[in-house]
């Protein structure tokens, strides 16, 4: 008797700490590495953050069609997003030393609000583990990833906006 009470005990203080685990999620943090702004000067991702906001970190190249599509459609809205959750997007060109001079003449041409940086050397790219792009992730305010998602459709910006309101500052 004495044993099958200790077993049911032992069983239902694994099962409260199990619960607690998983209600108590862990997210992923950003790496920490080393990238360049458009301008030229070193900027490191550990340094990105947004009071307490959340964050939008898009990976891209100037060659990549849906990379393009996905940027222009949130820079359609970004003004509204900016003001409804406080959300900061920082656009991560992966492009390589032949075409990343491109990339800055390409930004400025469009107008886009983001804070352009490069990936010159691809470090960041695979330190986040990203295979393909256009690659998004959303960072809590505590620099946690709490979302992601790889590639673009016309109209997938709607999630990324219902995703901000979730993780917006209360």
């Amino acid at each position: 008797m004495k044993k099958s009470a200790f077993l049911i005990l032992f069983c239902l203080c694994l099962a409260y700490l199990y619960s607690q685990e998983n209600n108590g999620k862990k997210y992923p943090v950003l790496p920490a590495v080393e990238l360049k702004t458009i301008d030229g000067k070193t900027f490191n991702t550990k340094d990105i953050e947004n009071d307490g906001n959340p964050i939008i970190i898009s990976l891209w190249a100037t060659w990549c069609r849906p990379c393009i599509l996905e940027l222009i459609a949130i820079s359609d809205v970004y003004d509204d997003w900016v003001e409804e959750t406080g959300v900061k997007l920082y656009a991560v060109s992966i492009d390589d030393s032949k075409t990343a001079s491109q990339v800055a003449p390409f930004v400025n041409g469009r107008g886009w609000d983001y804070i352009v940086l490069q990936d010159v050397n691809s470090d960041f790219k695979r330190a986040m583990n990203v295979v393909n792009v256009p690659y998004l992730c959303i960072l809590n305010g505590n620099g946690e990833i709490v979302w992601q998602h790889t590639s673009y459709a016309p109209g997938g910006e709607n999630e990324v906006y219902e995703e901000l309101l979730k993780w917006k500052k209360k």
